[in-house]
């Protein structure tokens, strides 16, 4: 089994390259929801976030408030880096059970969907990594639509993710997912292709 990370800007379309992959016969692990579950559901992730971040990231149910906490990690670099130390290695080790369980149950592709994978080393776990990419006001568009949220809150969170040249250049292959279904569709089988037949040839 070959193990395919996806990811992009915020507003590429990863999660609807991933939902494609699945009707092809792909498993999907998407670490952005997982680490939101990691956050709510693991005492001492729990713990230090409100250590990290303050008690009102959780609100009186217990639930998560992502709202308040995206927006205090969000404001300087070195709080975001704290945060993603709580989550990214917690999302691993979600990710490798998974893994290991689609493995054992035959599946020929294991898809790891997440906004960080270069930024956090987790390509070393991977076989190879498909960037999805399209236009900057695009992106903003979709987010401000999907999220309901202003745009220039979209662009001060584009700001904390790599370069879009930068991904292209570190990338295995590259999606365009400009609005075209059909095209992205087509993208999304060669790719399928190319990493399920070096499954069955290795």
């Amino acid at each position: 089994m070959k193990r395919l990370g996806v990811t992009g800007g915020i507003g590429s379309g990863k999660t609807t390259v991933c939902r494609m992959l699945e009707e092809l016969g792909a498993r999907a692990f998407y670490a952005d929801d997982e680490g939101k579950r990691v956050l709510v559901e693991d005492p001492s992730a729990r713990r230090e976030v409100t250590s990290a971040f303050g008690a009102d990231s959780y609100g009186e149910d217990g639930g998560l408030d992502a709202a308040y906490l995206a927006e205090v990690a969000f404001a300087s670099d070195e709080k975001l880096a704290r945060l993603n130390e709580i989550v990214h290695p917690r999302v691993l080790a979600r990710f490798e059970g998974a893994a290991q369980d689609a493995e054992a149950e035959g599946v020929p592709l294991m898809v790891k969907e997440a906004a960080l994978i270069f930024e956090t080393g987790g390509d070393r776990f991977l076989d190879a990594v498909a960037v999805v990419d399209a236009p900057r006001e695009v992106r903003i568009d979709r987010v401000t639509k999907r999220d309901d949220v202003p745009r220039d809150a979209v662009a001060s969170r584009m700001l904390h993710q790599m370069d879009p040249e930068e991904l292209r250049e570190r990338a295995d292959f590259v999606i365009q997912n400009d609005g075209d279904l059909k095209a992205l569709r087509r993208q999304v089988e060669r790719l399928y292709r190319r990493m399920t037949t070096a499954t069955e040839s290795s």
